[in-house]
């Protein structure tokens, strides 16, 4: 497949129900990615939906998903003028992978916030900024399908170095070109490594799950991704995510719970 919008693209084959074919160069180490996932789901509920875009999703993740064809089947539970809902499940071999309440309405890009917080800390400049590829990435995989440039300052856990702050940022875009649309946005909440990595961590961290908010029509360019936590206890930790776009507006945020990474054998 080439391009973001062809990898997450859905068919419908019926009432309510779709069918994707999974890219594979989304999958980090054997699992496909969560915001990848939820971008497919997106599609179908907005396929579905009167409305243009997918402003509230609620995901819980049951089962790591493979490459491959899936299905996608969408339970309409309310159709308004103003937003819409509707309970969406990714199916994979007869068993539900991904459950998601997904509640769609149109953003208008033109609409000035009637209040906004001020953006978290502003990343360093672009050229200041490094790439990361993790060390298990052996081409082919997520790290191939986006562009991601890394606050140095946060990312001592590479070196051994782990900072002792939940803190991880950088900016974002697709490595295909394509400009931020809402569907990027449920990429970009689940792009970041974990941030538990500056705790100590290591490993990989299954979401279990991620509610996260589409706030507004992203504009053109980089997207600045800001993420952060707030307890790891027992197992478990939080991760926290802001979305800016090149215009400093914020365009999405989430908040997930995940297991902590265990160390690779």
């Amino acid at each position: 497949m080439s391009g973001f919008g062809d990898s997450t693209a859905v068919k419908a084959v019926g009432e309510g129900r779709y069918e994707a074919v999974l890219d594979e160069g989304y999958g980090i180490a054997q699992a496909l990615n969560g915001g990848y996932l939820m971008a497919v789901l997106a599609r179908a509920a907005v396929d579905a939906s009167p409305h243009e875009h997918p402003v509230s999703t609620a995901a819980n993740f049951h089962r790591v998903a493979k490459a491959g064809p899936a299905e996608l089947v969408v339970d309409s539970r309310k159709v308004g003028r103003t937003a819409a809902s509707s309970f969406v499940t990714l199916v994979q071999d007869g068993r539900p992978v991904v459950d998601a309440l997904i509640t769609t309405g149109t953003l208008d890009p033109s609409a000035e916030p009637d209040f906004a917080a001020e953006a978290p800390g502003a990343l360093p400049p672009l050229e200041e900024c490094t790439g990361f590829r993790p060390p298990a990435a052996t081409g082919g995989g997520f790290a191939d399908q986006v562009d991601m440039r890394f606050d140095r300052t946060t990312m001592g856990w590479l070196d051994g170095r782990p900072s002792g702050r939940p803190d991880i940022r950088a900016y974002f875009r697709h490595a295909c070109g394509q400009e931020p649309d809402g569907y990027s946005l449920a990429l970009a909440v689940d792009a970041l490594p974990p941030v538990a990595l500056n705790l100590g961590a290591q490993g990989w961290a299954p979401t279990v799950e991620l509610t996260w908010h589409m706030r507004a029509v992203p504009a053109p360019g980089w997207l600045a991704v800001h993420g952060t936590g707030r307890l790891l206890a027992g197992g478990w930790f939080d991760e926290e995510v802001e979305v800016w776009d090149s215009a400093g507006r914020l365009v999405a945020q989430s908040r997930q719970i995940a297991r902590v990474p265990l160390a690779r054998s």
